[in-house]
């Protein structure tokens, strides 16, 4: 008898006694938290009815429910919505945090009370990404931004906070983090993403979930209180979509879609244990990822050891026959995304089907089983069933507090990165100005990204007041807003040319505006000229700043005042010309609530930056992709820039060089990178590689650098990319002060998909590089992996 066998046979016996026994007393198993979870499902499923069972694979919105004049949920209004039935997850409203916890706390309650079984719904975040969608909680910096930080640790803490203060209004699940790529900065949904590379990608992601959802030797067994069951998104390949457009097709080869794509689900998976895994809309390479048996069974689970559930992305399952055309009714669409492996459909447009159909099919019987067990496993190990809801006191003095507040802003500060600073013009003297202008659509616009709740000004602090608090009454401060972020009206330009020359320096914060496609927000921004040029369904076919931004930033350069160039915005511009011109470049993405504060900081010298680029700028949008880890023959074969003046090789008028490259970034001081020490350079693929560097701060502030390892291999089977990264740490110095930095790299790191798609660890050479960005290596040294002797 195999170990499957017998432990059956041990939960079967403790089945059979917990029977007898609970027949005395009347307490049910699955209502027993001392219980093996195992056992609890196992007594519940056995009570359920098919429609019981399918109802926990649907969802429902709290919206649907009404107050009465007392403000209270009305009885009518539940009974209308749950019918007396027990429900998988719910939707909560986008409303403040105490709002949200009225509506848990009725839906909670009335689920536990008023349904045959009392089984209790997983309440879920439509976002978490950047904070709960809930006036009243705080808004932290956008994805994109988080990756700049560099730093895991700082993420984590955000992600713990997010889960603490969505679970105080009832919360159980957040759909985030997004472990996709973001190697096409013309699709919308890039500002979502850490960055371009995959390993970049899993660090990141997984303290995001880890810090969401608890120490994974933890989350073994159960979520710790105050935390939420995690999402990775979109499962997979999703951000590269044909042309950059939203769920358009995705094609892409079997290797680079497991070295890229797959590889930081898999950590999310192994290393994070997350809980809950989504689906993407797109198909890959011909097959929907909602209808792909391969996808979500022999790689999700089979492979990748996935315990949790899978919810279907908002829509998805019925797009496979709606948009995708793989089906011809409701009922094939629910069987198909059903074998496929999709748990939860995260609506009801077809899984109410499966009811009939697991009737008269034991088959299908058992796949709506195996699916209710995925769902309710996670309830369990959520303590769902063990904690029932209930409205904190205060619950809005709780959350939104001063440390939350503080760590925004110090996420937003090394999310920042320094693109240019000539001649030092950074950090501004506020002894040396006299007035300085503040120009442009984002100066005095709080901008948050997608899936935010508010863009109202009331909500952040804008550029233009984290300025106006550090200046004070020293500086004479000359506010125009110069145009709006897509109208092509510049009627304003007259207004900023005017506040430019009679300043001594101009801040000019252009850039975009998100919206998700819910249309939370909109109608908030004072800017009626703002339509939406990123987030979800919002991708462009050029990467220059929208509407007449470059216009202004040529007129207000004219000038000839200094001109600092902040972007606030959700993808990667190509501003070859202001890189040319403009003495001063800085990238805060969308910076969140203290994105203000965060940026005036910088630019006056009371934070030194420290973001660095986790995405290649690309020159123009001809020129994408331009990501860093490309191979041998990716950037060209001639080397023989062009320009317009001088054609050339390889493209006829452009190197094909990014304009800002990956890890990427500048400070007030200077590194200098010394001493590489490598413990072993003979190694076996069980060995881990183990190295050190020095690194001495020579400028005269203290600063925070981030140090990035690369690796290459020298000789390989199949072609591998010219680098790799393979680590990174940031490391704050000061001056004249030296600190060593240390990486372990496990050689299992160092494999590849061979020609058989097998992944091996051959041996042979490697070059091991240490640099400030993918161009900017400072120190290499190569090593060797040796055949393992059998």
């Amino acid at each position: 008898m195999n170990k499957q066998a017998i432990k059956t046979v041990v939960i079967l016996i403790l089945l059979i006694n917990l029977f007898f026994s609970c027949s005395k007393d009347k307490i049910l198993p699955y209502k027993d938290s001392g219980l093996m979870v195992e056992v609890r499902v196992n007594d519940l499923i056995q009570r359920m009815t098919i429609e019981e069972k399918v109802n926990q694979m649907l969802k429902l919105k709290l919206t649907d429910l009404k107050l009465d004049e007392s403000g209270n949920i009305t009885k009518e209004s539940l009974d209308s919505l749950f019918n007396g039935e027990s429900i998988g997850c719910l939707d909560p409203p986008r409303i403040d945090v105490d709002g949200i916890a009225k509506f848990s706390e009725a839906a909670d309650r009335y689920l536990r009370e008023n349904t045959r079984l009392g089984i209790p719904a997983i309440q879920v975040e439509l976002s978490g990404m950047h904070g709960q969608l809930a006036y009243g909680a705080t808004n932290f910096p956008q994805t994109i931004g988080q990756g700049s930080t560099w730093n895991p640790e700082l993420i984590g803490r955000m992600a713990e906070v997010i889960a603490y203060e969505a679970s105080l209004s009832g919360c159980d699940q957040a759909f985030s983090p997004l472990f996709d790529l973001a190697r096409d900065p013309r699709y919308g949904r890039v500002e979502e993403c850490f960055g371009e590379d995959p390993y970049l990608v899993a660090e990141m992601g997984k303290a995001f979930v880890i810090g969401m959802q608890g120490d994974p030797e933890i989350t073994k067994d159960y979520i710790p209180e105050n935390h939420l069951i995690a999402t990775a998104k979109h499962y997979v390949g999703y951000c590269t979509p044909v042309a950059g457009i939203n769920i358009a097709p995705v094609e892409v080869g079997p290797r680079d879609f497991r070295d890229l794509h797959l590889y930081p689900f898999e950590k999310a998976v192994r290393e994070a244990n997350v809980y809950s895994i989504m689906p993407a809309y797109n198909e890959v390479n011909g097959i929907p990822v909602h209808a792909s048996e391969y996808l979500l069974r022999d790689i999700l689970r089979k492979e990748f050891g996935f315990k949790g559930y899978v919810f279907a992305d908002y829509g998805a399952v019925s797009m496979i026959q709606n948009r995708h055309k793989l089906t011809a009714n409701k009922a094939e669409t629910a069987l198909l995304a059903l074998k496929a492996g999709v748990d939860q459909e995260g609506s009801d447009y077809a899984y109410s089907e499966l009811i009939d159909l697991a009737k008269s099919d034991k088959e299908i019987e058992a796949l709506v089983n195996e699916a209710v067990r995925n769902i309710l496993t996670v309830k369990f190990r959520a303590g769902l069933f063990d904690k029932p809801y209930k409205t904190p006191d205060n619950l809005s003095t709780l959350v939104h507090t001063q440390e939350s507040i503080k760590l925004a802003r110090e996420i937003a500060e090394e999310s920042i990165v320094l693109l240019k600073n000539q001649d030092k013009l950074l950090p501004l003297d506020i002894s040396a100005l006299k007035s300085i202008a503040i120009i442009g659509p984002n100066a005095n616009q709080v901008q948050y990204g997608d899936y935010s709740i508010t863009k109202n000004n009331s909500s952040g602090v804008t550029i233009l007041e984290g300025i106006k608090s550090i200046v004070k009454d020293k500086v004479q401060v000359n506010y125009a807003k110069g145009c709006s972020i897509t109208a092509l009206d510049d009627s304003g330009f007259k207004e900023a040319v005017t506040a430019a020359e009679k300043s001594d320096a101009v801040v000019l914060v252009i850039g975009g505006t998100s919206m998700s496609l819910s249309g939370v927000g909109w109608g908030e921004m004072a800017d009626k000229g703002a339509y939406p040029t990123c987030g979800e369904g919002y991708d462009r076919s050029d990467l220059t700043p929208p509407g007449v931004q470059s216009a202004l930033i040529q007129a207000v350069y004219n000038t000839g005042t200094p001109v600092i160039l902040v972007m606030v915005h959700g993808r990667a511009y190509s501003i070859k010309w202001e890189k040319e011109n403009l003495p001063a470049i800085l990238e805060a993405w969308y910076p969140g609530e203290e994105g203000g504060n965060a940026v005036a900081r910088i630019l006056f010298g009371e934070v030194v930056p420290s973001g660095r680029l986790t995405v290649s700028v690309p020159q123009t949008v001809g020129h994408v992709p331009v990501f860093y880890n490309h191979k041998p023959t990716g950037r060209g074969y001639y080397h023989k820039s062009g320009t317009r003046e001088i054609p050339g090789r390889d493209y006829v008028f452009s190197s094909t060089d990014p304009l800002f490259s990956f890890g990427y970034g500048l400070s007030y001081t200077q590194f200098e990178y010394s001493g590489l020490r490598i413990d072993k350079k003979e190694l076996i693929e069980t060995d881990t590689l183990r190295l050190s560097v020095k690194i001495k701060n020579t400028g005269g502030v203290t600063g925070k650098e981030v140090v990035q390892l690369y690796i290459n291999d020298k000789i390989s089977s199949v072609t591998t990319p010219v680098k790799v990264l393979k680590g990174f740490k940031k490391t704050e110095v000061n001056p004249s002060e030296t600190t060593t930095v240390s990486f372990s790299v496990p050689c299992n790191e160092l494999g590849l998909w061979d020609k058989e798609m097998n992944y091996v660890i051959e041996p042979g050479e490697f070059e091991i590089m240490i640099g400030a960005s993918a161009d900017d290596i400072r120190l290499k040294e190569s090593i060797k992996l040796l055949k393992m002797n059998l």
